[in-house]
């Protein structure tokens, strides 16, 4: 249930991806609308089917949305960090969300109730370029984990979110594994079994080296070719 009021978020708003360059009047709007939250970790947001009644932004944590096969495989769809918006296609659809919504850390997300900015965006268009900007690129996103899973094979896969992963914490050859082994298999679409073992000779390969959950790219040369391939 949401009881908190933030009066700093209009600032913290204008620096997020979906409303970056959004003028100050309409900053006070949103902050105006907006609702925040705390969530311990592994707590449900919202489940497939749930009325899309508004979006979140996460302001702390990291969130998982994911879907189910009917005999409970979980099939990760996105991991969303600070500053990065899920649950908009519902509210634009007029619908139920499409996929389950959890927390993987301890976490503050602000909500955006659905009729309140439809209303702010009917009276400023503007706001609505930022939004389609925000969901192209979730579109571009789901273009990449559907080429990936119906034409690479797993170290393609891993290859290629090694890769990504390297670009979003802009650390050069150094990266940190934002996900337990279970979880970053369920998101590359395979099991922690053959996971390890792709790790692993990854590693003996000199592709990468291994130090707990920190991963140093030797070669990002090879490491790019084998994304690209898709397999060795």
């Amino acid at each position: 249930m949401f009881v908190e009021r933030d009066m700093a978020l209009e600032e913290w708003l204008g620096e997020t991806s979906l409303f970056a360059g959004v003028e100050g009047v309409h900053l006070r709007e949103l902050s105006g609308i907006a609702m925040l939250a705390s969530y311990k970790p592994r707590v449900n947001i919202f489940s497939l089917g749930d009325p899309g009644n508004g979006f979140y932004i996460v302001k702390e944590g990291r969130v998982k949305v994911f879907m189910l096969s009917p005999d409970g495989k979980e099939q990760i769809l996105h991991i969303i960090g600070p500053g990065e918006s899920f649950g908009e296609v519902a509210v634009f659809a007029g619908k139920s969300f499409p996929a389950h919504a959890v927390t993987l850390d301890k976490s503050s997300l602000v909500f955006l109730p659905r009729d309140d900015f439809v209303a702010l965006v009917s009276a400023n268009p503007a706001l609505a370029f930022n939004l389609l900007a925000a969901l192209s690129q979730r579109l571009r996103q789901f273009t990449l984990m559907i080429d990936a899973l119906s034409l690479k094979e797993v170290p393609g896969r891993l290859a290629a979110h090694l890769l990504r992963l390297s670009e979003k914490q802009a650390s050069g050859d150094r990266l940190l594994l934002e996900l337990s082994k279970t979880q970053l298999a369920s998101f590359l679409g395979t099991i922690p079994e053959t996971l390890s073992r792709i790790l692993s000779k990854l590693q003996r390969a000199g592709f990468i080296t291994i130090k707990g959950s920190e991963i140093i790219i030797v070669d990002r040369r090879r490491l790019a070719e084998l994304a690209e391939a898709g397999k060795f």
